[in-house]
């Protein structure tokens, strides 16, 4: 997760950040060549690095503490990493090192989408195929459930008494009635990014590459599909085209229901900005970032179209 505009550093370890090179230089596949290494702007959890070598073009993400608070297996990063690369849709992982707190990954050359450019309907049909190259790909080595994160994140901010968003309580029977919803037509997991924003798009010309695996595991497609359309602002045609384009036919079921997940995406993830307003050192504005998450929450779930919501989600098409 990292929110535009956010300043390229992260709260890693300030020993790790203190010397890069000296960090890079350990790597065995950096290692005993030439490095020009650039910071790349973004990261909240991690700080990367674009590293060019002789050999090719490498990105390191090197790991911050913390990640425990947001739910990040840096395990499970590495292993889903690996089959998204499989799929063809994920960047190629070259090494990973537990012990330094680093993931290195091939550069994927391309250009990274902008919300505007998500928005564009031949975008959204190539995005669409990209989803389902990742959806079938082999089953993910863990599972991601936002209400299941939800709650995680809530026990986390209530037990430390961080400051949430006046009014959060009062929306919680909303989210657990989609869930009810949702659960009526389930049609199993598959293994899902779950974090699509537009930065974690990269368009090399002939295909769209998925990139940012630490929130990935088995999900319900439509959640990313409804992440997606949350994360990168579409408007409510941008996320129907996007859901047609994904099964080959409108289905107003299907749409309800990523529409749903978009909802209970923004309601979820407002909490990881809350967390991150109180415990992170970096100069973000996470308040602001998750109150618009939660003020985009709080209207869909008290609007006259929520109950509609409700009941397609359950209907067949």
């Amino acid at each position: 997760m990292h929110p535009a505009g956010a300043p390229p550093q992260a709260d890693a370890d300030p020993q790790a950040d203190a010397d890069p090179l000296a960090l890079l230089a350990r790597l065995p596949s950096l290692a005993g060549t030439p490095r020009l290494v650039e910071a790349l702007p973004g990261g909240l959890t991690n700080q990367n690095y674009k590293v060019t070598t002789p050999d090719g073009v490498f990105v390191a993400r090197v790991f911050a503490d913390g990640g425990e608070l947001l739910a990040i297996d840096r395990e499970h990063e590495h292993r889903n990493s690996l089959i998204a690369a499989k799929a063809g849709v994920g960047a190629p992982v070259v090494e990973y090192r537990p012990a330094e707190r680093v993931l290195v990954l091939g550069f994927v050359q391309g250009r990274t989408l902008t919300n505007a450019d998500v928005a564009e309907p031949a975008t959204l049909v190539r995005i669409a195929a990209a989803c389902r190259a990742l959806h079938g790909a082999d089953r993910f080595v863990s599972d991601f459930d936002m209400f299941e994160v939800q709650a995680g994140y809530y026990a986390t901010a209530t037990a430390a008494k961080m400051r949430i968003p006046v009014g959060y309580d009062e929306l919680m029977p909303a989210f657990w009635r989609a869930r009810k919803a949702l659960a009526v037509r389930d049609e199993g997991t598959v293994p899902c990014n779950n974090d699509l924003l537009a930065a974690n798009f990269i368009d090399d010309g002939k295909r769209i590459w998925l990139i940012d695996y630490e929130y990935s595991g088995n999900n319900d497609p439509c959640f990313e599909l409804g992440n997606i359309a949350a994360e990168c602002c579409l408007p409510a045609d941008g996320l129907a085209d996007l859901v047609t384009a994904y099964y080959g036919s409108r289905r107003r079921s299907r749409i309800a229901r990523a529409q749903l997940f978009g909802l209970v995406a923004r309601y979820g993830w407002t909490l990881w900005g809350a967390i991150q307003h109180s415990a992170s050192q970096l100069d973000f504005d996470f308040w602001s970032w998750a109150m618009e998450r939660f003020e985009a929450a709080a209207a869909g779930f008290t609007a006259p179209e929520f109950d509609r919501l409700i009941a397609d989600v359950q209907d067949e098409d």
